[in-house]
C-alpha cells in the first residue's frame, strides 16, 4: 500500500488467480456467476453443488495474503457495490443500495464551487436510476430520494428536473441510433 504500483500489481495478481483457480470452478459449474470490481466479488452458486463454507475455504487456501470474507444473504438479499440484489424463484431483482451510514450530502448549491462539480453527483444518481432495470415503484422511490437530497442541499427543483429530462432525451437518442 502507498506505492503508485500497488493497484496494478494487485490487479495482475487477482487476474492470475482468477485464470488459474476461479476459471476452473466456473468450468465445473460449481459457480454459476462470478464478477469482480477491484476487490469486491459477487459469486452466485448452486446450493446443490457446493456451500458457502466450502467455496470460502477453497478460495482462502489459494494465497496466504488474501482473505475472502463472504457477506451472506439476509432475507434473500445481498449488497454488491451500490446495488441490492434480491433473489426470487426465477429471477434476481435489482435495487439501489445505500449503506446505513450514508448522509445524502452533496456540494451545497450555494457553495462557491464550479457548477460542473456541483452537478456531477446528481448526474450520476439520475444516470444510475435510469440505467438500472428498476421496477416503476423503485424508480419513483429513487427519484423522490434524489429530489430530497437535492432539496436538502439547496438545489432548485427545476435544475434536477432539467437533468432528468436531459438524461431521458439522451437515452432515447442512444436507443434510436442502435
Amino acid at each position: 500500500m502507498g506505492s503508485p504500483l500497488s493497484g496494478m500489481i494487485a490487479e495482475i495478481l487477482l487476474q492470475d488467480i482468477e485464470n488459474t483457480y476461479i476459471k476452473h470452478i466456473l468450468d465445473t459449474q460449481t459457480i454459476t456467476f462470478y464478477s469482480r470490481y477491484v476487490d469486491d466479488i459477487l459469486i452466485i452458486y448452486s446450493t446443490k453443488t457446493t456451500t458457502a463454507e466450502s467455496l470460502c475455504d477453497h478460495i482462502n487456501r489459494i494465497h496466504p495474503s488474501l482473505q475472502f470474507t463472504p457477506t451472506p444473504e439476509e432475507n434473500n438479499s445481498v449488497s454488491f457495490l451500490d446495488l441490492l440484489l434480491t433473489r426470487h424463484k426465477n429471477q434476481i431483482e435489482i435495487d439501489i443500495y445505500r449503506k446505513p451510514t450514508a448522509t445524502d450530502t452533496s456540494i451545497n448549491f450555494m457553495s462557491n464551487h464550479p457548477t460542473e462539480h456541483k452537478m456531477a453527483a446528481y448526474r450520476h444518481l439520475i444516470n444510475r436510476m435510469t440505467a438500472l432495470p428498476l421496477t416503476l415503484e423503485k424508480r419513483k422511490t429513487e427519484q423522490m430520494r434524489i429530489h430530497n437530497i437535492a432539496n436538502n442541499n439547496k438545489f432548485p427543483k427545476h435544475i434536477i428536473t432539467r437533468l432528468e429530462e436531459t438524461n431521458t432525451n439522451k437515452r432515447t437518442d442512444e436507443s434510436q441510433t442502435v
